[in-house]
């Protein structure tokens, strides 16, 4: 079994990452019970805007494109920013948007059978809304969402400290990040046992 986190924050490497940081919870919980994980920082790579799968020369996103369909487990740790998920987020969401019309050699689409979740964090309010976004936005490329697949951390309305830097509700972020591992690989493994049929012609 494997996962990817993609890692939408906007800052490059090796800048430090708090999504990354929170990111790591679940990840930690997935590699507990066996499950291969690996991190790709997006803002590493370059990736065209656009809808398709391959935008031409240059373009990193193919690369990654593959990465995520060889996991059983998609995970994206984003930050809030003006109570919206990263522009980054959005970017992969938009290109992931292809995937809506490619289907496997069964004539299943290539995201199903997969599962997702999100991981958010920002000093602002927001994280649900952002959740709903990314969650619906992976809902209707294919993937399937388990219940209570997400944690997040934030500070409340106005400015504040970060992840990294106040301790102030990460117990709650922890074992919920640990409970969103457990949804996550409960269903992975579900749909492994059933897979989700091709739809109806």
């Amino acid at each position: 079994m494997n996962a990817l986190f993609l890692n939408c924050t906007l800052k490059p490497s090796p800048e430090t990452s708090n999504s990354e940081a929170l990111a790591k919870l679940v990840a930690a919980a997935l590699q507990d019970e066996g499950v291969e994980t690996e991190f790709v920082r997006l803002t590493d790579h370059r990736i065209k805007p656009g809808v398709e799968s391959d935008m031409g020369d240059g373009d990193e996103w193919p690369a990654i494109r593959e990465r995520i369909l060889g996991a059983e487990i998609l995970v994206f740790a984003t930050p809030t920013w003006l109570g919206q998920p990263s522009s980054v987020s959005k970017l992969a969401l938009e290109r992931m948007d292809a995937m809506l019309s490619e289907t496997d050699d069964d004539g299943r689409p290539v995201a199903y059978n997969r599962v997702a979740g999100v991981v958010v964090t920002g000093n602002e309010d927001g994280a649900h809304h952002v959740i709903t976004e990314i969650c619906g936005a992976l809902n209707d490329i294919g993937f399937t969402i388990p219940g209570q697949a997400w944690t997040y951390w934030n500070k409340g309305p106005g400015p504040g400290e970060d992840f990294l830097n106040d301790e102030e509700g990460h117990d709650w972020s922890a074992s919920t990040a640990k409970a969103a591992a457990s949804n996550l690989l409960a269903v992975a493994r579900a749909l492994q046992a059933n897979p989700v049929p091709p739809p109806p012609s």
